[in-house]
């Protein structure tokens, strides 16, 4: 069985998404940056501060490559991930990835309060998601199989919308 990847920028619901489709499909959930500050000890932020982004990006390349290669589990990977052309061969290796597209009015609005996101740590955060998105856009669209609307759909219809997706192109017809 194929792994699921969710891609898109940071606020996208990349791990509120993927905890529910791995919850339906009873598999395993994994947030790569989350599971970068279990296995560091420290919050990215930190990582950011003491090795930098490109410090930063070295542990999360070596954690896609591996959870990637993990059988029958769901992915929700960070932000720039993407921008390692090593991490999108690894994603399109290791799964279904599906893109949460959604806008950047939606991105703001979900993470102007959260001060765990380095690089929205500016004085125009508004204009740093678009720039972000002007870069990753392309590349989110390269390494997907399916891309989602998210302005257009909720948490659990979201859901719905993949596990459907899912089902008419991964799933074996009996």
């Amino acid at each position: 069985m194929t792994n699921i990847i969710l891609v898109g920028l940071m606020g996208s619901g990349k791990t509120t998404i993927g905890r529910i489709v791995a919850k339906r499909l009873g598999r395993e959930f994994f947030d790569s940056d989350h599971e970068i500050e279990r296995r560091t000890g420290v919050r990215i932020p930190t990582i950011f501060d003491l090795e930098g982004e490109a410090g930063f990006r070295r542990r999360e390349a070596a954690t896609i490559a591996e959870l990637c290669a993990t059988p029958d589990i769901v992915l929700g990977t960070g932000g720039g991930a993407v921008l390692d052309p090593d991490n999108r061969a690894a994603m399109r290796r290791g799964g279904w990835v599906v893109y949460l597209d959604v806008p950047v009015r939606i991105l703001h609005e979900r993470t102007r309060h959260d001060t765990n996101r380095p690089l929205l740590q500016v004085e125009d955060p508004i204009a740093k998601l678009e720039n972000l998105r002007e870069q990753r856009d392309p590349l989110y669209r390269e390494v997907a199989d399916f891309v989602l609307d998210g302005a257009h759909y909720h948490s659990n219809h979201a859901v719905q919308r993949i596990l459907k997706e899912w089902e008419a192109r991964c799933t074996p017809s009996m």
